[in-house]
């Protein structure tokens, strides 16, 4: 979208349903392992936290989904301003998806920490795209119809960042057995 790149909006919206699909046989052999085996307590937990990475992956595709949609919208205007938080915005949302799963596939605590430890910076990007845009809308009628699809991307590249989160969370809960999805819920 940042590139004016209309063909890979249209590809991301062709993969949907593939990823739908993942999704779905994933579940289906989630329920048969848990349907069909005693599992020990660590494989329980992994199959439960794959169960819930699955989940968040799919997610992560409709918001994929979500920004190539309003892409295609976007680039019918001229631009609002030179983009610059959107750009980083994502990048950090990407790296997130990106350090969440191969932390997944080394179990590797450290890493899925540091993933954590970036959902502030993806929200703070949010909001700063968010105010800046407002304010172009406020002095320029013209631009609120591509501003707000500018809003919207923002909203779904933290959206993105959050999921990831949760895989990273999943992490956790996978190597050492604790869920810090809700770290003030008192789980005696």
């Amino acid at each position: 979208m940042l590139g004016t790149d209309e063909q890979l909006a249209k590809n991301v919206l062709e993969e949907e349903d593939a990823i739908n699909e993942l999704q779905m046989e994933i579940d289906d052999r989630v329920v048969q392992l848990l349907a069909l085996h005693q599992l020990m307590a660590a494989d329980l937990r992994f199959v439960l936290a794959v169960s819930r990475i699955n989940n968040d992956l799919e997610r992560i595709g409709d918001q994929a989904v979500n920004i190539a949609q309003s892409a295609e919208r976007i680039l019918r205007h001229p631009r609002v301003k030179p983009y610059v938080d959107l750009p980083r915005m994502s990048e950090v949302a990407e790296e997130m998806v990106r350090d969440s799963l191969n932390a997944v596939v080394r179990r590797d605590v450290e890493l899925a920490q540091k993933v954590l430890a970036r959902d502030d910076q993806v929200d703070h990007y949010r909001d700063q795209i968010f105010r800046e845009l407002l304010t172009y809308m406020m002095g320029d009628s013209s631009v609120v119809y591509p501003a707000f699809e500018l809003i919207l991307v923002a909203k779904n590249l933290e959206r993105i960042g959050d999921h990831a989160t949760n895989i990273a969370e999943d992490v956790i809960y996978i190597v050492q057995g604790r869920d810090v999805r809700h770290p003030t819920v008192d789980r005696r």
